[in-house]
């Protein structure tokens, strides 16, 4: 099942842009100043790349379905509020519950991609994407801060998380029909094409929305080049497994698989961030690890 190890390269590649990105969201930049570094910096790679594979594949720049282009762009935007909310977040509660709270975006896109494309999800793969949803409702009931020790679910984080993975679910199903758009039997050319284009519309969107409302993140974006350009890098890597995932299976069965992410945000929020993560932390991401591999040993 390649489509599997290339969901687990790209959780890998996001992990390290997630990590950057928090570095800079943490002084340099705000939250919208680093997301639109995240894709200005990866469009010159990802459209480059897309160029480099069409010329030497001789395969020649396919043709694209009449839906190719909306579902591009819808997907597109989605992933921009997607990824700001992630950013604001960071702010809210450590990395690695940060970006375990991202993953409510596996049931979400199982409803999406049923409703917008008729994907289906079988019984046992339903199980275990619902037990990855508990790990994600213990992670989210937070005390108050008046120390009251009254059980919260609805709280700014679970918010931020919610609507995070409300987006993300909704350009996944975007990107898996953009590139079922793409006329190729090659998966790889397929998410070359799809992501060049919208890479490309993100970077152009997010830098004339911050010229228009935050100037001066501008400079700052550009300035943080030496940070910045990896993070660019990592993202065409995680985008690139995503786009390629997507060719090849179920939306929401990708981001399931893709939620080994959680262990790598552990690792990266002890040894990087020197984050604390509690008990009741790690019950949640134990549920969420133990719904990725059920999910594994189901498909």
């Amino acid at each position: 099942m390649a489509w599997i190890v290339i969901s687990v390269v790209a959780a890998a590649f996001q992990t390290l842009r997630f990590m950057l990105q928090k570095m800079l969201a943490g002084g340099t930049l705000s939250a919208g100043g680093a997301t639109l570094a995240r894709f200005l910096y990866s469009a010159p790679f990802v459209v480059t790349a897309a160029g480099a594979y069409i010329w030497l594949s001789g395969q020649g720049v396919p043709q694209l379905g009449p839906v190719f282009l909306p579902y591009a762009l819808l997907g597109a935007l989605a992933q921009v509020l997607a990824t700001w909310c992630v950013v604001a977040l960071f702010a809210e509660r450590n990395f690695a519950v940060g970006i375990t709270f991202k993953k409510t975006e596996v049931v979400q896109t199982a409803l999406v991609g049923f409703i917008v494309l008729g994907d289906r999800v079988s019984t046992g793969g339903m199980v275990a994407i619902l037990l990855g949803l508990v790990g994600v409702l213990i992670l989210s009931d937070r005390k108050g801060q008046d120390g009251a020790g009254q059980h919260r679910f609805i709280n700014k984080s679970a918010g931020l998380g919610l609507l995070s993975g409300a987006f993300f679910a909704v350009s996944a199903v975007m990107y898996r029909g953009a590139t079922l758009q793409v006329g190729s039997d090659d998966p790889l050319m397929r998410a070359l094409v799809a992501l060049a284009l919208v890479t490309l519309s993100q970077a152009l969107g997010l830098t004339g929305w911050l010229l228009w409302r935050e100037p001066g993140q501008m400079g700052r974006v550009l300035a943080s080049w030496r940070t910045s350009v990896w993070m660019g890098l990592s993202g065409l890597g995680g985008s690139l497994g995503w786009f390629t995932a997507f060719t090849l299976m179920n939306a929401a069965y990708v981001f399931a698989v893709g939620q080994v992410e959680v262990i790598f945000s552990i690792a990266a929020s002890v040894l990087f961030f020197k984050e604390r993560i509690t008990r009741r932390e790690a019950a949640g991401i134990a549920l969420i690890s133990a719904s990725v591999l059920s999910l594994v040993l189901l498909l």
